[in-house]
């Protein structure tokens, strides 16, 4: 119980330390007009308050990752709390940090254009693939999942298939509508409904007095399943995930102010990080130890998890409003993650989208693609999910890390994190059995460091060649007069 509070205590201290000397390397600045004013077109760029901006912002990233992940996670034991919360004060809310600010820097960039201006033109292609991936995989995968979930609520009474497609329908909605329609408009309430069935979890624990375990970094998980590398990419939404790159930028069309840029995408991250943390903690300690928590998982997957630890921490009346709750995060991360996908394609092909029938357009074929691949096994979505989630993050983070660079500020603060995960995502792909290589443990590991080094040589190389050009690192809104 102490290390699970303890661990709560420093991602809140984590925001407030880390996160405020992330500002100010970054250096907001409250007189440069934001996208929200400079590109209003009102369907993605419109003005909304920060409690507004936060809450979506939550939802948009959250998903079933910081759920699903650590209960997955939590078969490793204790340390996967370290994973948590270091991942997330150093690693994941840095990374959506300066996604986000960078992106407002840019007219509300996604992260391909991003990746074209600062890792080169060829970049482009390579992250458009890889982000339409990752964004077709978690919409397809936040279909599958909530369904499972309401199916489990409603003792399989009403079918899967029929949930899938009212799932369909909302997301349709959702991504073609006015941000501030459906987005801006219901989300903070569903915000709200998650934060306090998480932080009704949380307490129940405590006063409960859960056998929650403390910190050991010996591996518990039943299977001896290796840590390093697959904790990095089994809990991704609650340490550090790619698929936040392609949220940030919804958010960046829509604040008001760049000040307003730490509570959205650092605070945002560190309250996903602390959901992350009560899960996983809630999955150690309801079980009877990892055997039990093994068998569940194998019996109805992290979505039996998820009902029976709600029902015996809240109970009945409680336990479905917290399991609501979690149904909210893969649905409302589902919807702007094709709303996502639309406005990448849009952008790339250079499609206007202030018509319906040209979002239509777009956004048809996704939803098709989607539907055929809700047919496929969850665990084979999700692990390649979780490796295209991982590869999303290292580029976010070297996009990151060449905007601190070419600007003179403390580039650390994303080098250091982009090439640790750029040695895990080697790494994790050349020991993967099934989509990967299938190599021995320590070789993937040492393959993977010597990866690392290599993209870390040529980052440097490239960022030394680009700081002697006359290089543009925001785009120029002098001529704007901005309207408060």
């Amino acid at each position: 119980m102490i290390t699970f509070i303890t661990c709560i205590v420093i991602l809140i201290v984590g925001y407030f330390t880390y996160g405020k000397f992330v500002e100010r390397v970054f250096i907001p600045k409250d007189e440069r007009p934001t996208p929200a004013y400079v590109n209003a077109d009102g369907v993605d760029y419109v003005p909304m308050s920060t409690p507004k901006n936060s809450l979506i912002q939550l939802l948009n990233i959250a998903g079933t990752g910081p759920v699903f992940g650590p209960i997955v996670g939590a078969l490793y034991g204790p340390v996967a709390f370290v994973w948590i919360v270091v991942g997330c004060i150093f690693a994941g809310a840095v990374h959506d940090y300066l996604t986000g600010m960078i992106s407002i820097r840019n007219k509300g960039a996604h992260l391909p254009e991003l990746a074209a201006k600062f890792l080169g033109k060829a970049m482009k292609h390579v992250v458009n693939i890889f982000a339409l991936l990752l964004l077709l995989l978690v919409g397809t995968v936040f279909v599958t999942s909530p369904a499972m979930l309401i199916n489990n609520l409603m003792d399989g009474k009403v079918a899967i298939s029929m949930i899938v497609a009212l799932i369909f329908i909302y997301y349709i909605l959702a991504t073609l509508l006015p941000v501030d329609k459906i987005i801006g408009r219901f989300y903070p309430y569903l915000g709200a409904l998650l934060v306090i069935s998480a932080i009704g979890i949380g307490i129940s624990m405590i006063v409960k007095g859960s056998p929650i375990p403390e910190l050991t970094f010996e591996n518990m998980h039943p299977a001896k399943l290796p840590i390093f590398p697959l904790i990095f990419f089994t809990i991704t939404c609650g340490a550090l995930s790619g698929f936040h790159a392609t949220q940030t930028p919804i958010i960046s069309r829509t604040t008001k102010r760049e000040k307003e840029g730490r509570k959205i995408f650092y605070g945002m991250m560190i309250t996903e990080g602390i959901i992350a943390m009560i899960w996983a903690a809630a999955a150690m300690s309801l079980f009877g130890g990892y055997g039990g928590l093994n068998e569940m998982m194998a019996a109805g997957g992290p979505a039996a998890v998820v009902s029976e630890a709600s029902i015996l921490m809240l109970g009945s009346i409680g336990g479905t409003l917290a399991v609501l709750g979690v149904i909210v995060l893969p649905i409302t991360s589902g919807d702007t993650a094709f709303r996502a996908a639309r406005m990448i394609i849009a952008d790339y092909f250079k499609f206007a989208q202030a018509k319906l029938v040209s979002r239509l357009w777009v956004a048809i074929p996704l939803f098709v693609m989607s539907y055929v691949l809700t047919k496929i096994d969850f665990n084979i979505l999700w692990r390649y999910f979780s490796w295209a989630n991982g590869v999303t993050a290292v580029i976010a983070l070297w996009v990151a890390a060449m905007y601190l660079f070419l600007d003179r500020k403390n580039h650390w603060i994303a080098t250091i994190p982009a090439s640790f995960m750029t040695s895990m995502v080697f790494s994790y792909i050349i020991y993967e059995p099934t989509m990967g290589f299938g190599q021995d443990v320590a070789f993937s590991n040492a393959a993977g460091i010597i990866a690392g080094f290599i993209m870390t040589a040529i980052f440097f190389g490239t960022a030394l060649k680009k700081r002697g050009t006359n290089f543009l690192l925001d785009e120029d809104v002098t001529s704007y007069q901005h309207v408060k």
